[in-house]
């Protein structure tokens, strides 16, 4: 039997189990996988798993995809993720542009829009054009939607989904913007960092392996969708509490939650985790860092397989690490920050500096952190990219001849500009609201925004009262699961 994707017989496990399954079933695709090898690969009987495959096609999450030939008996009926079922929103709220994304049940994006975007402004005009982008995104899709992933620039605490001080905007600070769109958008909501989210979506995709990201830029393609009249956002979405996993609208028939939320250490495919998807090493996912340079500059750290959030949210705030001690003066307050040196090398079209002070940083990560690889994307560096990733290797490299062969110290990092572009954070805001549905978040999620009985707009200059956590049909703490073992 194949424990390495080992699921546990007990009734308070369904949801664990249910989520197991569907990653099989996604990681199929449209091969699809039979029953008999989803029992093998998950440790669970054959009646589990046949119990689990009748719901989820009830729920119409899976269809039979025909027969395989077997070497010996009847021929075998696979099973394939029906992609269309569900919908996911991803919102990256940059500074000066918005871009928001439909994708399906597997993270593909179906549609996608582009705004001027002022995050400057008032927290009413902010999540009025956020309303505005969604509900045209949606306004002729199909699918229930099961939530919506926002990522912006941090500081923030992706638990309580409230803003810190962000550099550059300090009005924010404080602010609820989770609740606060959660009230007017009428989905659940789930916030994290624009470099987390990126990172996120970047490891469960595999695209950090070096097979992935050899080729350079790699965007999805996705047209912008048009825009015209439609209606407004319904109010739907949300986990069913007595179905077979974290869903939304009609799943599995329970009242309507909200959808799952990654949590700190949320895990990419092949990693070696815990029961839920907590902590562990990696096979395959391996450690590397994400540099975002665009109107800012941050880090999403993958670490041993999970993104590295940090218990504060507060892991990844690369760009605001002081190298000049008498340089120029950042937003942040500090002098001679790699964000305000990167920045001003690119305003003045010194792109090769630029990459020169990023490498710099990049090489204090890889000391650090013995991190695996480098990922670069936002705007900047994705209009640069090749000035950008050699300049970032040539630092990196000289670190590593100074270092010398003898242990993992001396090492040449590679470097890569990341798939999907500059869309990377939008596809990966997505992601905090798809992976824990397929068993990739831990026992510690962070509690997610729900959709308030009615889409009517709020005041949005005043704090939304935060709603209390629903009892969900999330992956149990692995307290509740000691005899489930790794998922991938």
């Amino acid at each position: 039997m194949n424990r390495e994707n080992s699921g546990a017989n007990l009734p308070a496990l369904r949801s664990h189990n249910a989520a197991l399954v569907l990653d099989l079933l996604r990681a199929a695709g449209d091969t699809g996988i039979s029953r008999l090898e989803l029992a093998e690969r998950t440790g669970l009987t054959p009646q589990a798993v046949s119990k689990i495959t009748a719901r989820l096609r009830g729920e119409g999450l899976a269809v039979e995809a025909g027969r395989r030939a077997s070497t010996g008996g009847k021929p075998r009926t696979v099973l394939r993720l029906v992609r269309e079922a569900r919908s996911a929103v991803g919102l990256h709220l940059d500074r000066d542009e918005l871009t928001a994304v439909l994708t399906d049940l597997t993270g593909d994006p179906v549609a996608v829009r582009t705004a001027p975007f002022d995050f400057g402004g008032s927290a009413e005009q902010v999540i009025d054009t956020a309303q505005a982008q969604v509900r045209e995104l949606l306004r002729d899709r199909v699918a229930p939607v099961l939530g919506v992933g926002a990522a912006c620039p941090g500081p923030l605490d992706h638990r309580g989904g409230v803003l810190g001080r962000v550099t550059g905007f300090p009005q924010w600070d404080g602010f609820p913007l989770r609740d606060a769109l959660a009230e007017r958008l009428g989905l659940p909501v789930v916030l994290d960092k624009d470099t987390n989210a990126a990172a996120l979506g970047l490891a469960l995709r595999g695209a950090a392996r070096p097979e992935a990201v050899d080729g350079g830029v790699g965007d999805r393609g996705v047209g912008d969708r048009g825009v015209g009249d439609g209606g407004g956002v319904r109010n739907g979405g949300g986990a069913g509490t007595g179905g077979a996993w974290a869903g939304a609208g009609t799943v599995g028939g329970g009242t309507a939650a909200g959808a799952g939320a990654a949590g700190d250490r949320t895990v990419a495919p092949g990693a070696t985790t815990g029961a839920t998807g907590g902590g562990g090493g990696a096979a395959g996912a391996g450690s590397f860092a994400y540099l975002h340079l665009g109107t800012g500059l941050g880090a999403g750290l993958v670490l041993g397989g999970g993104l590295h959030r940090g218990d504060r949210t507060g892991a990844g705030e690369f760009g605001h690490q002081v190298i000049q001690l008498d340089g120029p003066l950042c937003d942040c307050g500090n002098r001679g920050c790699i964000e305000a040196l990167c920045l001003a090398a690119v305003a003045r079209g010194d792109t090769v500096e630029a990459a020169r002070v990023l490498g710099t940083g990049a090489a204090n990560l890889v000391g650090l952190l013995d991190i695996d690889r480098v990922l670069l994307g936002g705007r900047a560096a994705v209009a640069d990219a090749g000035v950008f990733v050699r300049g970032v290797a040539a630092v990196l490299a000289e670190r590593a001849a100074r270092e010398g062969e003898g242990g993992a110290a001396g090492r040449t990092v590679p470097v890569a500009v990341a798939p999907d572009g500059v869309r990377a954070v939008a596809y990966g805001a997505a992601q905090l609201v798809l992976a824990p549905l397929f068993g990739h978040a831990t026992s510690q999620a962070p509690p997610t925004s729900h959709a308030p009985a009615t889409s009517h707009a709020p005041a949005t200059s005043h704090a939304p009262a935060t709603p209390q956590a629903p009892a969900t049909s999330e992956a149990p703490k692995t307290a509740h699961a000691p005899e489930a073992e790794p998922i991938g």
